[in-house]
């Protein structure tokens, strides 16, 4: 346990030299404490992130490593009057496996992303932990993983210096071993839903 926290700690500080996870461009969409394929993911969402702007879409494209994976995004944001574009990088390590005393699995996450609008740019290191538990269907590849992914989301640059507190919701359903519907909210500073798929390998 000492070993994978060690790890977890020296993952943040790697990723804070990068260039995001969703949350960097301020969606509502979240990561469960699962990593759901062995190789690669490609993934997509869609999602209206609130008052701040009328839709969101986003891509990204996930690898994994023995302890970890890390995750490239790229999106656009309908952001009024000019819309924004957002690029970065993300990581998430699992930290907490269930036991008798403790049902549910638990991650790390940490990321660094940036914002592009008419000029001006924001950068965001938003970091959080992931905490649910995988249900499988009995006989069947279907599976369901509700979670609870809360995050801390310094921001800086020109469009302002704050820090955001949000805790996102979500649902990932498994359908097979290759695909998955994912469904994510967000409570406090973040806001909106979001409606994802995501193909593994």
């Amino acid at each position: 346990m000492n070993r994978r926290v060690t790890l977890a700690v020296l993952l943040i500080g790697m990723l804070a030299t990068e260039v995001a996870s969703a949350q960097v461009l301020g969606t509502p969409v979240f990561r469960s404490p699962y990593q759901a394929f062995t190789k690669t993911e490609i993934n997509g969402y869609i999602s209206d992130p609130g008052d701040a702007a009328d839709v969101a879409l986003e891509g990204g494209f996930r690898f994994a490593r023995k302890s970890f994976d890390l995750g490239l995004t790229a999106g656009f944001i309908d952001i009024e009057p000019d819309a924004a574009f957002g690029i970065g990088i993300d990581g998430r390590m699992a930290v907490l496996k269930h036991s008798e005393d403790i049902p549910l699995d638990g991650s790390l996450t940490a990321g660094f992303g940036a914002l592009f609008s008419d000029g001006n740019s924001g950068f965001s290191i938003p970091f959080g932990f992931s905490i649910g538990r995988q249900i499988e269907l009995e006989d069947s590849n279907v599976s369901f993983t509700p979670y609870a992914h809360p995050i801390i989301a310094p921001w800086f640059g020109d469009f302002d210096d704050e820090v955001l507190f949000a805790l996102g919701l979500g649902v990932d359903v498994a359908l097979s071993k290759a695909f998955e519907i994912r469904v994510s909210g967000a409570i406090g500073d973040y806001e909106g839903v979001a409606v994802g798929v995501a193909w593994h390998k």
